[in-house]
């Protein structure tokens, strides 16, 4: 009973146990929160990239691509369709974009994507990262396609009686003996005929796309201080695309109508990507078993202007998403296609495995914090080591006189060990209810902090969050409280042998 007493005595009335527990405090606190915002990046970080990229992704080598998509999927579902919930063949492609904003031609350096959007939502749920589903225009539980929104429409519509009004007037300006005019959008990117004009408001779209949104936007700040978003192209808006065709280093260049513009909250994806109908793509690039053999004749069929009897099925594929009924089952799904896919055409990788860099830069950065930050409780636990030498120098008489009444060397022992338990216990409990308290208000700390020094902290045009991700796990708060209390006791133990190897006599002759 009286090691009790005596530890807690000495917890109650020391200013220097104070001391030791506001430093456990603070570290328990600082791991809580930094594990927590970093958990949260993570996890949302991982669901962005899931958002666009399937379970597995069977590649083609070759930027060729390989033909018969439809009786690859069929060999693959032969294979493990028992793990199989969707597939979808994509085409994937280095290229370039070019738009026109405020009478300047901007080009950005992209990678495009065909896509069956139907097959690539079942496979990568993306539908939530489109402007028009933001924003409630349409529904997220309606079925992705290629089709226009009454306002693109309308955009659309103002937009090419705006192109004819800019044909009209170059033909104007260059009098009636031009024989050509520069034409941004023309198939060939060289000229264009006079009378080839704008296409009329009702003609078929050929070429359809969702846009990252930083290709086509910039962020400024107005006059009340407030970030905004400022858009250089919406939907309706035509653009154009250039790529190489396949197998030859020809380079084609084909317009597409902006369907929809997509933001995953990813600058990698979101400044780099360009979806496209996969069709169009595969048509435009010569991928297509029936397809036409020079661009010039493409461009001017009715099957790819209308895109209403091209298929897909009909063209070549350079990849093969697959999304499972368990993603823990991975590893025996990719063993099974490894086998029986030929390697000199095929490579088989994760999601994870695609995006290996990143997600291992960001597991590195993680645990060194963690090295880092666990370094602040062992400085406290030196803290209480310190302080308990202290405390056994202080108090040898006292230690003599409890072993001259019949105090043994382990109730001794037991009594500084007790107090350093206790340390740990108090300092770890207010840490966890500090930490998680900081992680509940962070946002609003965050705003404190920014409206006190005039800069924001936490900008969302950065790192893409309206607000700072956490993520808190029991584990990792009970693995921190208990690593904490760990040390203060460990700490504890060296001056606690100490004091139960004092001779009483000894002791009580200690000046």
């Amino acid at each position: 009973m009286y090691k009790l007493l005596l530890s807690g005595r000495y917890l109650r009335t020391r200013f220097i146990a104070l001391a030791s527990i506001i430093s456990v405090t603070l570290g328990v606190a600082t791991m809580i929160v930094v594990n927590s915002v970093m958990s949260g990046f993570s996890t949302q970080m991982k669901d962005r990239i899931h958002g666009i990229l399937s379970d597995i992704v069977v590649e083609s080598i070759s930027t060729d691509g390989e033909p018969d998509p439809a009786g690859e999927m069929a060999r693959i579902q032969s294979l493990i369709g028992e793990h199989v919930v969707a597939m979808t063949p994509t085409v994937e492609i280095y290229g370039l974009l070019t738009f026109e904003h405020a009478g300047e031609h901007f080009h950005r350096p992209v990678t495009i994507i065909g896509i069956d959007p139907e097959g690539k939502n079942a496979v990568s749920p993306m539908s939530s990262y489109l402007q028009t589903r933001q924003t409630g225009e349409r529904s997220l539980d309606e079925p992705l396609d290629w089709e226009l929104t009454t306002a693109a429409e309308q955009h659309r519509a103002r937009f090419l009686e705006l192109e004819r009004f800019k044909v009209e007037a170059m033909l104007q300006s260059a009098g009636p003996d031009a024989g050509h005019i520069e034409d941004p959008f023309a198939p060939t990117g060289t000229v264009a005929a006079p009378e080839v004009a704008a296409p009329p408001s009702d003609a078929p779209l050929q070429g359809r796309v969702y846009i990252g949104a930083s290709l086509v936007s910039f962020p400024f700040t107005d006059s009340n201080g407030e970030t905004q978003i400022w858009s250089m192209v919406d939907p309706g808006t035509d653009v154009s695309l250039s790529t190489l065709k396949a197998g030859t280093p020809e380079i084609c260049r084909f317009p597409v109508t902006v369907v929809d513009v997509f933001q995953s909250g990813m600058s990698e994806y979101d400044s780099q990507i360009v979806f496209c109908n996969l069709e169009a793509l595969q048509a435009m690039r010569g991928m297509m078993v029936q397809a036409p053999g020079s661009l010039a004749a493409a461009q001017s069929s009715p099957d790819l202007t209308g895109s209403t009897t091209l298929d897909w099925r009909d063209g070549s594929f350079t990849s093969i998403q697959i999304k499972l009924t368990d993603y823990a089952n991975a590893p025996i799904v990719m063993d099974i296609l490894r086998r029986e896919l030929d390697p000199r055409k095929f490579q088989i990788r994760t999601w994870e495995q695609k995006q290996g860099p990143l997600l291992e830069a960001v597991a590195v950065e993680s645990a060194i914090l963690n090295v880092l930050l666990f370094l602040i409780i062992a400085v406290a636990g030196f803290g209480i080591l310190a302080i308990f030498y202290m405390i056994v120098v202080e108090k040898t008489r006292d230690i003599g006189i409890l072993k001259a009444l019949g105090a043994s060397s382990q109730g001794v022992m037991s009594i500084f060990l007790s107090y350093g338990l206790s340390l740990g216990v108090v300092g770890s409990g207010a840490g966890v209810v500090l930490g998680l308290t900081i992680v509940y208000y962070i946002n609003e700390i965050e705003d404190g902090i920014s409206a006190l020094t005039g800069q924001k902290v936490f900008d969302e045009t950065i790192y893409y969050f309206k607000e700072i991700p956490t993520s808190v796990s029991p584990w990792m708060v009970l693995s921190v409280a208990g690593g904490a209390i760990a040390i203060a006791v460990l700490a504890s133990v060296l001056p606690a042998r100490r004091a139960a190897r004092l001779h009483p006599v000894q002791a009580l002759r200690y000046e």
